[in-house]
């Protein structure tokens, strides 16, 4: 027979069965049709859901089928007629399957019994869809033995094993079961058994309802990291690369620092590309040395940026950047940065705005008057003695500004160290050295630190030396950064300022503050969310010509009230504060006859404490875009040393809001309901000659509104 007869008996073949196969299917597309003949074809699913399902969510049930249901605009009767949405339509073949999808991937948990039945509600263009499903008895697991682990020590032991995917008790769901043997496999190559294999077996006792399973381990022996060989480096030395790797010669093996260096060396932004590995060409099984290979494709070494914004208590905004990657060598970034705020209300750029859309700034003198500026240059440097540790100096010149509070311009420079534990806890260690001053109301001076005289004033605002040493740490464990819905984030923060590292007398304190929040997933999009935060403030006593009293810089102090703490409060508007008014508008007998020209200048204080508890749902219509919050805030801001002129009450604020996502995070709109009088303060008249005169000793504007919104992007904690 010749040689192409084979081949064209197997196309033959091939033919026979497409023809039986294409008649089969129409065949049984014909008996699937409905009843009444009528077609499904235009069918547009309206509603898609499950009764029944207890084991699994309709979450993870929806993910298993082909059926899915049109967007909620076109399942919502109010919007259906105006044709919005996105419509899907219904394949009778692909939804018989569906019942079929559902039997196995519940037989495959372990529930043999289940059955799963359809009811169907069908019009002449729409049709709504219910699984109903009846689970049964599952099949448990018996009996788990795991063998091999003999050889590890106790606690080794018992962290091979905690926290398991599937254990005794559970159903006998298969896909867990795999999941097991990768989880155990995984962590053996953590502990330096990069050979380790596993073999299960099972058995099922369908009448009992009970599983055995048995895992036999074979760990292998322990290895140690060989040399690791570094592919695709071209302007970068190849050595900065073996200098951030976790994973050293001689080193017990781990898969994690394998992980760890990957992801160090995608955190210095030199490569777009970076993969840590076992060398397979180098390596057997077996083998207690075990190479590294290091595959990376670098990132453009220049990159320029810019962006714009708006901000309430900023107005417009902007900023703009130049980086160079790996400078000199070694892997350094050099990177300059500019930025501004307060455009068009603070001069030079006073386009006279505030008369505009920019009406809060109205009320600024202090922050407001001048553009709010700074500039940066920074020499980043990765693998700082450690592939762990980032040293960063930079040169600044910078004027910023709080609301109604202080101005504050300086120059100066930093030298900054940032540590990353193998357990991604963030501690970063700074010094900075300034050379500024702070502009602040003399009336603050005057209230709260008894400071009147104006040499005492002048002396305040003159320029010095502010050195400060600080320590951050930050437990980052939520889920998201931006939008974070399960998990905790803290952070602690130490500050320390005094003649013995370089700043001056009047600029001499210490500050502890802490943040401590929780997320909690009430159901799959539903999040109950809350948060603690206080601070406490120190510093020596400074001698004055009025007396002596402790002193701390007004951009150093605690400020309280706004978006992002208590949101029944405008900014800075909890706490101390201080009134002043025209003496025109003061009568003898010491009344305001003119309320609207009375203006309030927090003052901060050294201690604070804030909580806060939202619920956080998603919005019935575009829930994965659009959610509801409603909130309690409470805090409090006080000055130890003075409670009599300040006095520590805690206010109580409730509210609601909006949150519509974003790519920067979620854009945000709050209203919070504040049923207090405005905070209590000492009233000052300013005399025609500038002078300070005290009215009295307690003053309280009154409140326009209870309510006080909000409007800003990312979550408020």
């Amino acid at each position: 027979m010749p040689p192409s007869y084979p081949l064209i008996r197997r196309l033959a073949l091939l033919g026979v069965i497409g023809v039986a196969g294409s008649v089969g299917v129409r065949a049984g597309a014909a008996q699937a049709r409905p009843s009444d003949n009528r077609s499904a074809a235009g069918l547009v699913i309206r509603g898609l859901g499950f009764k029944g399902n207890k084991a699994y969510t309709s979450e993870v049930l929806v993910t298993t089928i082909a059926t899915t249901a049109s967007s909620a605009f076109a399942r919502l009767w109010i919007f259906r007629w105006m044709g919005l949405g996105e419509k899907r339509q219904l394949d009778e073949l692909d939804f018989r399957r569906d019942v079929l999808r559902l039997t196995a991937y519940y037989r495959e948990g372990g529930y043999l019994d289940v059955r799963v039945d359809t009811l169907v509600k069908r019009t002449a263009k729409d049709v709504w869809i219910t699984f109903r499903i009846t689970e049964g008895r599952p099949v448990v697991v018996d009996t788990f033995t795991i063998q091999g682990f003999e050889s590890f020590a106790p606690h080794t032991r018992a962290t091979l094993l905690q926290d398991l995917p599937l254990e005794v008790g559970d159903p006998f769901d298969r896909r867990m079961m795999l999941a097991t043997a990768d989880t155990l496999l995984a962590r053996l190559r953590d502990v330096g058994r990069p050979s380790a294999q596993l073999f299960r077996s099972f058995t099922v006792d369908r009448a009992r309802r009970r599983a055995v399973i048995g895992f036999e381990v074979i760990p292998g022996p322990a290895a140690v990291v060989g040399t690791a060989s570094i592919n695709g480096v071209i302007q970068v030395d190849s050595e900065v690369v073996r200098r951030l790797l976790v994973a050293q010669p001689g080193q017990p093996f781990s898969q994690r620092d394998l992980y760890e260096s990957q992801r160090i060396l995608y955190r210095t932004e030199l490569f777009r590309f970076a993969a840590v590995g076992i060398d397979t060409l180098q390596w057997a099984p077996g083998d207690t040395i075990v190479p590294i290979s290091v595959r990376v494709s670098e990132a453009p070494f220049r990159r320029i940026r810019a962006g714009v914004g708006y901000g309430t208590n900023d107005c417009f905004r902007g900023g703009a950047g130049w980086t160079a990657r790996n400078w000199l060598g070694g892997g350094r970034q050099l990177d300059l940065s500019a930025r501004a705020s307060k455009i068009g209300v603070g001069a030079p750029a006073d386009w006279g705005l505030e008369r505009g859309i920019c009406p809060e700034l109205k009320r600024d003198p202090i922050g407001s008057e001048l553009l709010n500026y700074n500039t940066t240059l920074s020499l980043r440097h990765p693998g700082f003695f450690s592939p762990f540790n980032t040293q960063t100096t930079a040169l600044f010149g910078e004027r910023r500004s709080e609301w109604q509070v202080y101005r504050r311009e300086e120059v100066g420079g930093s030298f900054a160290v940032q540590r990353e534990t193998p357990k991604r806890i963030p501690i970063t260690a700074t010094y900075r050295l300034a050379w500024g001053r702070t502009t602040a109301p003399s009336i603050t001076f005057c209230a709260y630190f008894n400071a009147c005289t104006g040499a005492d004033i002048n002396a305040l605002r003159s320029r010095g030396r502010l050195a400060t040493l600080s320590a951050f740490v930050r437990v980052p464990r939520g889920n998201d950064p931006l939008d974070p819905t399960r998990g905790h984030n803290y952070s602690f923060e130490a500050v320390w300022s005094s003649r013995l590292i370089g700043s001056d007398r009047l600029t001499e304190f210490t500050r502890v503050q802490s943040d401590l929040a929780w997320y909690h997933p009430l159901t799959r999009s539903v999040t109950l969310a809350w948060r603690i935060r206080g601070g406490l403030l120190w510093s020596p006593r400074t001698s004055f010509d009025s007396g002596s009293v402790s002193f701390v810089p007004p951009d150093q102090r605690f400020y309280v009230g706004g978006p992002n703490d208590v949101r029944g409060f405008d900014r800075n508007e909890l706490g101390p504060v201080v009134y002043v008014v025209p003496d025109t508008f003061v009568t003898a007998g010491g009344e305001v006859t003119d309320t609207g020209r009375v203006q309030s200048f927090p003052s901060g204080g050294n201690t604070f404490a804030v909580a806060n508890i939202e619920l956080r749902i998603p919005s019935p219509i575009w829930p994965s875009r659009v959610r509801f919050a409603f909130f309690t805030d409470a805090g409090t801001l006080f000055e130890r040393g003075k409670v009599s002129l300040t006095p520590a009450k805690i206010r109580v604020t409730p509210g609601a809001g909006i949150r519509i996502a974003t790519p920067l995070g979620p854009a945000r709109v709050d209203v919070g309901y504040n049923p207090y009088a405005r905070v209590e303060g000492p009233l000052y008249k300013i005399e025609t000659n500038g002078d300070l005169t005290l009215v009295r000793d307690a003053f309280s504007a009154p409140r326009g509104s209870r309510y006080t919104f909000h409007i800003t992007v990312g979550q408020a904690f």
